[in-house]
């Protein structure tokens, strides 16, 4: 706002800011327009805050100018009132009234001072002569004129505006033909995983029988419980505990330590709970307690061949014994089945489902007889317990066909509590722990001297109680003097020296190569779960003394079962038949009967019934094995008392008792083995004395079960030296 630019009311000018055709000034225009001061109320000009200055007339404020930074300049006085132009619109109303006197404003901040404004400093001039409405002199620099804004052009924006709309479509155009075009099949599926909800559907594992078609282990329809922490209500949480602790015969402690755990939503409290039991349960209806359909493996015998059997896990699978070596045989084949649910996971009516069902697995039939395992578990069961002994198994096998009717052990495996069992009862001992064989290892011997021709069973041979191998020197099992034992006398009185000497005739290596024929460091072959090979150290390896000690069963490492392949052999004419411990898969018109063992003849037929009599003898008057005779049947047998390598003293301590051997002697039908692994009496630990009773009982069993009558013959004589 300026004063003194000529715009003030005067004669001629109206309301609108113009100057008459009359006035001074006509035709000028002031380029900021009319600036109007603020009025007191009573209509006369003043101060901003509607104040008056001492003569009437109102004045600026000097702070208000010192507070916006512009300096003070002294005003013009030399105008008097007449040279004031007059203010249209005074007190009265009247055009002629005079204006106040006014001070030049500074310039606002930011503002070009040459923007039509007068310098805030200069001096006020007088207009013309003084008279009203005279032109005033100029004043510095011509006001600049007010700035144009320039609007764009509208053809312009309105393509650019189009442009960009094609812009955005396009990119909207294009997620679309992504999402319906080409990604269609992905969102698809992805919508259909949400809504689609696959179930699987269990197959009932196959059944393992015994040879007579006994379950050893079936399938049975069960119940997994489970609990939602988070859904149960926290005032029957007492209650749900206690009902579920009676009814599935669970701690109380257990179950109310999961229905604390809030921040799971399952946990299994029971997997196999029968279904009456499932049902008594979810009758209480208690919020956040379910049961879903599954199978359970159950175990008629309980401890019954339990090692050899095995167990399966919480998935199904097996995890050791048949149920792990024939797994993919009894597991059968999962089905599926989909249905389409909703969000509250109800299942949508009249939508498709598909289901695919599942196969059931094939049963595993064995070769295992239910009541000649039972009674083999039974006798070295309580052989055990009887002599304080570490373990023992017995073996059962047909001379014929090489199966396996019996493979027990001590202490065995209960699979109804396999998880609350040693992890070493959890190994089928019989295949799997390695002894030195000792004198039932002789017959190897003999066979290889007899196949030789080094000896007859005749043969006599003038047999201290002691010889020096090396730097060791053998002694027999008892002290005598120099006795003429004929070979079939060494072998029924079981002597080291005489066996030693007998080996001194053939060599290392033909003794390595018939030990190699019947079976040692290497498995049967016959499929065993678990199975070891044993040791047979090479022949060029043996030291001085070992070359001894192998002879008469020492130095070397077997199986039970290879032991028992061993004299299946020779009772089977010389012939070796690789044992079976399966005799098929499948049940009824499916059966699918397993491939006959493999036959291979290790020794001659002679041979093997010079080997056979020889046995006879042992087990006869004068024998080590006179425990092992069964009134009316002929029986071929050998003990064995070995010294007992164990980790637990680093050395040798402890002994193993062995015996093994065949009935009918001269028509042989089946093979007994029985090893006990040190027994605690050191005053009884023989073969014959803690391992003949077992085969007896166990053979004597086996030969009633199997109907194999006595052939009613007698043994020829047989003499045991030459005196």
């Amino acid at each position: 706002m300026r004063d003194g630019d000529g715009r003030g009311a005067g004669p001629g000018r109206g309301t609108g800011g113009r100057r008459g055709p009359g006035g001074p000034g006509a035709g000028r225009r002031d380029p900021h327009g009319p600036v109007r001061r603020p009025r007191r109320p009573d209509g006369v000009p003043g101060r901003p805050d509607g104040t008056a200055g001492p003569d009437g007339a109102a004045r600026p404020r000097g702070d208000d100018r010192a507070r916006r930074g512009v300096p003070r300049v002294p005003r013009d006085r030399t105008r008097g009132a007449a040279q004031r132009e007059p203010r249209a619109g005074g007190p009265d109303g009247a055009s002629g009234a005079p204006r106040a006197d006014r001070t030049r404003r500074a310039p606002r901040p930011g503002r070009d001072p040459r923007d039509g404004a007068r310098d805030a400093g200069a001096p006020r001039r007088p207009r013309g002569n003084g008279g009203p409405g005279a032109p005033r002199p100029p004043q510095g620099p011509p006001p600049r004129p007010p700035a144009i804004v320039r609007l764009g052009n509208p053809a312009r924006r309105i393509n650019i505006g189009l442009v960009g709309m094609a812009v955005v479509l396009s990119l909207f155009a294009g997620r679309l033909v992504q999402l319906q075009g080409l990604d269609s099949k992905v969102y698809e599926a992805k919508a259909a995983q949400q809504r689609v909800q696959p179930e699987r559907l269990p197959a009932r594992r196959g059944t393992i029988t015994d040879v007579k078609g006994r379950p050893l282990a079936m399938t049975t329809e069960a119940r997994e419980i489970y609990v939602d922490p988070a859904a149960v209500d926290p005032a029957r949480r007492a209650e749900v505990a206690e009902t579920l602790a009676k009814e599935l015969g669970k701690p109380r402690k257990e179950i109310d330590d999961k229905l604390a755990q809030t921040d799971r939503r399952y946990l299994v409290v029971a997997r196999d709970a029968a279904p009456d039991v499932a049902k008594r349960i979810l009758g209480r209806g208690f919020a956040g307690v379910g049961a879903k359909p599954r199978y359970s493996r159950l175990y008629p015998g309980d401890d019954l061949a339990g090692s050899l059997m095995g167990f399966v896990g919480d998935d199904g699978k097996g995890l050791s014994g048949i149920e792990a070596a024939y797994d993919e045989v009894l597991r059968g084949r999962d089905g599926r089945q989909s249905v389409e649910v909703g969000a509250n996971g109800l299942r949508i009516p009249t939508t498709r489902s598909s289901q695919q069902p599942p196969v059931d697995g094939r049963d595993v039939r064995l070769t295992i007889d239910h009541d000649i395992q039972w009674a083999a578990q039974k006798a070295i069961a309580d052989q055990v317990a009887a002599t304080g002994a570490r373990s023992g198994s017995v073996i059962v096998m047909d001379v014929r066909t090489g199966d396996v009717l019996a493979m027990a052990n001590a202490p065995e495996l209960n699979l109804s509590r396999w998880r609350d069992e040693p992890v070493r009862n959890h190994v089928n001992r019989a295949v799997s722990e390695v002894f030195e064989p000792g004198s039932t290892g002789k017959v190897i011997t003999a066979a290889a001297a007899l196949e030789a021709g080094a000896v007859r069973p005749e043969t006599v041979l003038r047999v201290a109680d002691r010889i020096r191998c090396a730097d060791r020197v053998i002694e027999d099992a008892e002290h005598h003097p120099v006795r003429p034992y004929t070979f079939t006398g060494v072998l029924a009185r079981s002597s080291n020296v005489g066996t030693i000497m007998v080996a001194n005739r053939i060599g290392d290596r033909a003794l390595y190569d018939a030990l190699r024929a019947f079976g040692f460091g290497a498995r049967t072959g016959g499929g065993f779960p678990g199975e070891e090979a044993g040791l047979l150290p090479k022949w060029d390896t043996w030291s001085g003394s070992q070359r001894c000690t192998v002879a008469f069963g020492q130095g070397l490492a077997v199986t039970a079962l290879q032991m028992a392949s061993v004299y299946q052999t020779i009772a089977n004419g010389g012939v070796r038949v690789t044992p079976r411990i399966v005799a098929g898969t499948g049940k009824g018109k499916d059966f699918t009967p397993a491939a006959p063992g493999r036959r291979t003849r290790v020794i001659s037929e002679r041979t093997a019934k010079d080997l056979a009599l020889m046995l006879e003898a042992a087990v006869g008057e004068g024998g080590t094995g006179k425990l092992a005779h069964i009134d009316g049947y002929r029986v071929a047998g050998k003990t064995g008392t070995a010294q007992r390598y164990d980790e637990s003293c680093r050395g040798y301590c402890g002994y193993t008792a062995t015996f093994v051997g065949f009935a009918p002697a001269d028509a042989p039908r089946l093979v007994v083995l029985a090893v006990i692994q040190d027994p605690k009496d050191r005053d009884n630990y023989h073969g014959g004395q803690i391992a003949a009773p077992v085969f007896k009982n166990v053979m004597t069993f086996a030969l009633k079960t199997q109907k194999i009558p006595p052939t009613g013959t007698t043994p020829p004589p047989m003499r045991l030296h030459a005196e």
